[in-house]
């Protein structure tokens, strides 16, 4: 078989492609040259395929050595080949798996029996024939006619060792998915995670919206924008960073249950948790603090894993997890105190905090207030030791700008964050819905951007004014779809749940 390692392997195996390149191409010179098209715009209508799943569902009780009598058409790439004397047996795969063809020389004629020979790994063919399962019980489709549908031109790597390197995976997804099952289950189960996110809410009476993803100001979180220009406008838009805000209008324009499934961009660090684009769900229910939240969260992800997962019990990083309910619930002040030792509270002198900090090695920006230096030990010394899934609660009011205050308990605010797997899962929390506290916070944050924090919210006057007219008590969640997908699958980076990651391009290099 002539399958080889994929590009950016080794210079010998780069040199073995181009040669093997140069043979597909003069075959595919010759089919030109003979009147063929190797590049058929149609092969059958899709009510007319059948899928490789489908059949081993429907001939599941063949006995080894018979035929059904039943003639079908099937497609897919060609995977793999075996020549016995005047017969050949080959693989070809679908989007439901695999089905074998048969292939012989007295049913198809000697000249057709050549031409399938000739083909290639990693073409595209549609055969019909006759529903078989062979004497060694493999299902099967005695082909009586085949098309070669689209030619391969370059050879696919090698099955087991083409892919070893991480980066070439995510570079050229399409052979990820094509040689490695496993890749093909990730991006499945994400699907998945998708539509039963979709149908917990819709079963709720939620309604899924689309809401701009250029915005004239980045809001409904702190993060570093990405900036573009709209020529015919005239102005500079940024790639949203949350839906946030545009989701609240809806709430003052009447709506009681919206969510969106939607992509956000922010200009920061890429990690093995961290995409500069990637996927969340946020949701507003109007009426609703966030103790109700907390409950109908734990509802959903529970239901949503279980449904993906086929149960509670998952595995990430060798660590057993439980998604059994209900989770723990504790303060971030406990948290701190419970799993770093550290005993303070937002009152605490800021040249404490401050040094409490610099003894850890946690790194603050110049502007960091009391709040802001809890959020980063937290963060940096308690949220990677929480596995089992824990609601952290009571945020500062100085990282939560749109959360409601938590009464009785200056500079903190009714917010929460789901941790599982040592990540947050999901953020919620108590809106705020007073306009003029609203625009204190607002200029708070523009202080902060104006000492030179990239991340600060900006001033936002038009939500303020959609504030002025009344928005109704209300609670929103924002549930991180990749780290989700993270957990059901126990992929523990996130460019492996989403299918064709960001990546520095390669220096020198003209193929991906």
């Amino acid at each position: 078989m002539e399958q080889v390692e994929t590009p950016g392997g080794t210079g010998e195996s780069a040199e073995r492609e181009n040669e093997l390149m140069k043979v597909r191409r003069s075959k595919l010179q010759r089919m030109l040259d003979s009147g063929a098209e190797p590049f058929k715009p149609l092969y059958k209508s899709p009510q007319e395929i059948a899928l490789s799943g489908r059949l081993h569902e429907q001939f599941e009780g063949l006995e080894p050595g018979s035929g059904s009598g039943k003639t079908v058409s099937v497609a897919g790439r060609l995977m793999a080949r075996r020549e016995h004397g005047k017969a050949a047996f080959a693989d070809l795969s679908d989007s439901g798996g695999k089905i074998q063809l048969i292939l012989r020389q007295d049913l198809l004629g000697e000249e057709a029996y050549r031409e399938f020979l000739d083909l290639d790994i990693g073409d595209w063919v549609g055969a019909s024939g006759e529903v078989v399962r062979s004497k060694r019980g493999e299902l099967s489709v005695a082909a009586g006619s085949f098309e070669l549908l689209s030619k391969s031109l370059r050879p696919l790597p090698e099955k087991w060792h083409g892919l070893k390197d991480r980066e070439t995976r995510y570079r050229q997804r399409y052979l990820d998915l094509l040689m490695n099952p496993r890749a093909r289950e990730v991006l499945e189960a994400r699907t998945a995670v998708v539509r039963e996110l979709r149908r917990f809410l819709d079963d709720r009476g939620f309604m899924e919206v689309e809401t701009p993803m250029l915005q004239p100001i980045p809001g409904g979180a702190t993060a570093r924008p990405f900036v573009t220009h709209h020529n015919a406008l005239g102005m500079d838009l940024y790639l949203r960073i949350a839906p946030e805000l545009y989701l609240k209008r809806l709430l003052v324009g009447g709506y009681d249950r919206v969510y969106e499934i939607n992509r956000n961009f922010r200009n920061e660090g890429i990690s093995a948790r961290h995409s500069p684009e990637f996927t969340m769900l946020e949701a507003y229910v109007a009426f609703v603090d966030y103790r109700y939240l907390m409950d109908f969260l734990e509802e959903m992800i529970v239901t949503v894993v279980e449904r993906v997962h086929g149960g509670g019990e998952l595995e990430f990083a060798g660590e057993p997890i439980s998604m059994t309910r209900p989770w723990r619930r504790l303060t971030m002040l406990e948290a701190l105190s419970e799993y770093a030792g550290i005993d303070v509270d937002l009152e605490a002198d800021p040249s404490r905090l401050k040094s409490i900090a610099e003894d850890n090695g946690v790194e603050l920006p110049p502007a960091a207030g009391s709040g802001w230096i809890v959020a980063e030990l937290y963060e940096k010394l308690v949220e990677p030791r929480l596995m089992q899934p824990t609601f952290v609660v009571d945020y500062p009011e100085e990282i939560s700008p749109l959360a409601r205050g938590k009464p009785g308990s200056p500079g903190l605010t009714e917010r929460f964050e789901i941790l599982v797997a040592g990540q947050e899962i999901a953020n919620a929390f108590s809106e705020l819905t007073d306009p003029v506290e609203q625009r204190r916070r607002f200029e708070q944050q523009a202080a902060k951007a104006a000492a030179g924090d990239e991340e600060a919210h900006r001033v936002d006057e038009d939500f303020i004014a959609a504030l002025e007219y009344g928005m109704p008590p209300a609670g929103g969640i924002g549930v991180g779809v990749d780290r989700l997908a993270m957990l059901v699958t126990g992929c523990q980076n996130i460019r492996d749940v989403i299918i064709f990651p960001h990546l520095r391009p390669r220096e020198g290099r003209s193929t991906p």
